[in-house]
């Protein structure tokens, strides 16, 4: 089967404004900051929460990632 021009039709690629990405990048961004600090720093001296449950909640994912913990 041949294809010609007739069949083919012009495919507009909408545009996102910047304004509206923008938002959502910040906040995905916050968001994978918190997740390193949980994953890589929560423990010891820097910890924000006592105890050792968020360490033993992520610490598969310590060393997945390569952060080293003990």
């Amino acid at each position: 089967m041949a294809y010609t021009a007739a069949n083919q039709t012009d495919v507009a690629i909408p545009t996102i404004p910047l304004g509206e990405v923008l938002p959502w990048a910040v906040f995905g961004g916050l968001l994978l900051m918190l997740a390193i600090y949980f994953v890589g720093a929560e423990q010891g001296a820097t910890s924000l929460i006592s105890g050792t449950y968020v360490h033993e909640f992520v610490h598969d994912g310590r060393h997945l990632l390569g952060f080293p913990c003990h």
